[in-house]
């Protein structure tokens, strides 16, 4: 494609295709790049999405059919500025999104009086204890609005002594959380909820109902000494702690919790909320907000076998995330309470039991109790309880969900798993995607996970007025642009979708490209310029390459679009905006893409006429318009819009 200036409008785009190793002349006619008036650049760039072979290029020549000359029909735009981690700025060397009249390759459509809902802010969280650096300036830069702490670790975490058990994940051996001495005004916990506090982000913390608590810090679950010599070791740290399974391949018999464990109830937990009110104030006071019953309890049997090697039966679970809950409910009655917290899809249909024996055909324990899937047995019997006792338990429905196509937690790999990442985010939401992993095979509804509205519509059916929460996902790839365009088209399907409150799990540094997916929705200026609350109608005519969010702030009536150009080559859209409050004669548009990795460049303020433009988004690229707010204050929307939050 060509450019009349260093920072003109990109013309159109052309293939061009050669056999390998030999010359080959190819002759282009300018009008198949859309007959440019001036041509200063010629840009060549690969469209497959990976590293192509050296190609070269001789004797280029530009062909006049006449002496005609004409005037460039764009004018060239200043040079952007770019907003870099600490707020400065630099000069880019890139091309902007250009606003013009070229052809379209997509169609966007925007209406803000259409499809209007509130965006809860507690879909940008994320989940994590230790952050590099300052943690509460991450999160301030980030816009993190809730922080979990989450993980196997914390189901056994004794907060008196500040020590954890690392489970299955690391030889089950029993650790110091932090190097804190007095105890427990220096444990980890509380060091994160004021790193919280100090970066205005609210706490989510996990409470243990698996009945056991770590009871040192040197302790493992598996001596050698004591069970013989197993399969694995810890050879380089403890080298007496092994993975619990003997040399046959069978697991230890009969493990003893009391090797690295003292035996809790609900008073253990209770006890907790207490000192943690009285220390950080109650739910309703900048205290403590989200309590999860647990983490991952549907496989226990597994990573925390140790204490627990058998699964639970749906009746077990339900009378003790009951027990539990009543003691969080009593304690603070403010406090939100998540469950069931279940690991992924397989268990949001199984319970553990069922699960541990893999009775997939004919689960004994579920057909016990009715042949529901588990969730939807789970929120009856909440229900019930709300029914029975006049007291709400559950707030959230809670469910983890790690797409299953390879590229959960992973690099973010060759073209063709980066172009399958991009896609399986439909998994979230699109009744028309059939999951492109082992689910398709072996789910239900021929593998379409669709999981929002599938939650929507499980408390709909069960347990009206329970909200909806993704305590972990995780789409990898954070460490490269790929990564980043996913997470970014993630946050903008859980606003749009109805998401209450959804954490990250293994969050991005602070330099990755992850990490300015949130810059885009919650900083995008470093001075604090967010994506809007009020969800708005926003559609693409082709969601899988130019994928398109829209909200209005409810602070100003600014109109925020996000646009994410998922492909490989620039992309022109027409973009149309129904019923904005007032006219739109300016936007303001920031951008992220490979072509800048280290920063959000501030593109120059565009004119608009009518409530129509073109614009050109350049190839791998996160771009977020912003329209002027009204002219006129607005009315308070909290008339009749649901509130969220406390």
């Amino acid at each position: 494609y060509t450019q009349p200036s260093d920072e003109g409008t990109p013309s159109l785009a052309a293939s061009i295709v050669g056999p390998a190793g030999v010359w080959t002349h190819i002759s282009l006619p300018l009008a198949d790049l859309g007959s440019p008036a001036a041509i200063q650049r010629l840009n060549f760039q690969e469209r497959l999405g990976g590293v192509q072979p050296t190609f070269y290029i001789d004797d280029l020549r530009l062909l006049a059919e006449s002496a005609a000359t004409s005037t460039p029909t764009t004018t060239p735009s200043p040079t952007p500025t770019a907003t870099g981690l600490s707020g400065a700025t630099a000069t880019p060397t890139v091309t902007p999104t250009s606003i013009g009249t070229q052809p379209a390759d997509v169609t966007l459509s925007v209406d803000a009086a259409a499809s209007r809902k509130p965006i809860s802010p507690d879909i940008y969280g994320m989940n994590t204890y230790l952050m590099p650096g300052d943690a509460s300036a991450y999160m301030q830069a980030l816009g993190v609005t809730v922080r979990r702490w989450g993980g196997n670790a914390t189901s056994r975490y004794n907060w008196k002594l500040d020590v954890s058990n690392t489970v299955m994940d690391w030889y089950f051996e029993n650790f110091k959380e932090s190097g804190g001495t007095d105890l427990p005004e220096e444990s980890a916990v509380n060091r994160f909820v004021e790193q919280n506090q100090q970066a205005g982000t609210e706490s989510f913390l996990t409470l243990p109902m698996i009945g056991y608590t770590s009871k040192d810090s040197t302790s493992c679950a598996y001596s050698i000494q004591k069970y013989g010599p197993q399969q694995g070791n810890d050879s380089q740290w403890r080298p007496n702690c092994g993975n619990g399974i003997l040399a046959n391949g069978q697991r230890v018999p009969n493990p003893d919790p009391a090797d690295t464990s003292i035996p809790i109830d609900t008073g253990w937990v209770s006890e907790w909320i207490a000192y943690l009110q009285n220390r950080y104030g109650d739910a309703a006071n900048d205290g403590i907000r989200f309590y999860n019953l647990d983490n991952e309890p549907d496989i226990w049997w597994e990573t925390h076998r140790d204490v627990q090697p058998t699964g639970w039966k749906f009746q077990e679970f339900r009378d003790t995330s009951i027990a539990y809950a009543a003691a969080i409910r009593a304690a603070d009655p403010d406090a939100q309470i998540l469950g069931p917290v279940v690991n992924g899809w397989t268990y949001y249909f199984h319970g553990a039991y069922d699960a541990q024996r893999q009775d997939w055909d004919s689960p004994d324990d579920r057909n016990a109790n009715g042949g529901d899937p588990f969730v939807v047995w789970y929120l009856q019997q909440m229900a019930a309880y709300e029914q029975a006792n006049d007291l709400r338990l559950l707030d959230y429905l809670d469910l983890h969900y790690y797409p299953q196509a390879g590229v959960a937690l992973q690099p973010a790999g060759n073209a063709t798993t980066q172009a399958k990442r991009l896609r399986s985010t439909r998994s979230l939401w699109d009744p028309a995607y059939v999951d492109e992993s082992w689910i398709a095979g072996a789910g239900p509804d021929g593998g379409i996970v669709r999981l929002i509205p599938r939650m929507r519509e499980w408390v709909a059916a069960n347990y009206p007025g329970t909200k909806l929460a993704i305590g972990e996902y995780n789409w990898g790839g954070l460490e490269h642009i790929n990564g980043a365009l996913t997470q970014a088209d993630v946050l903008g399907i859980f606003g749009r979708e109805g998401v209450d409150l959804a954490t990250l799990w293994q969050p991005p540094a602070l330099d990755e490209p992850g990490a300015f997916a949130y810059r885009i929705y919650r900083n995008y200026d470093g001075a604090g310029g967010q994506f809007g609350d009020i969800s708005i109608h926003a559609a693409s005519s082709d969601q899988g390459k130019l994928a398109v969010y829209a909200a209005q702030r409810s602070s100003d009536g600014g109109l925020t679009i996000v646009v994410i150009n998922k492909t490989g080559g620039p992309l022109t859209a027409n973009l149309s905006i129904a019923n904005p409050q007032s006219p739109i004669p300016t936007l303001r548009s920031y951008r992220y893409s490979a072509a800048n990795l280290a920063a959000i460049e501030t593109l120059p303020e565009q004119s608009v006429n009518g409530n129509a433009l073109t614009a050109t988004f350049l190839a791998n690229s996160i771009t977020i318009l912003v329209l002027p707010p009204a002219q006129t204050p607005l009315p308070d929307r909290s008339l009749f819009l649901p509130q969220i939050g406390r």
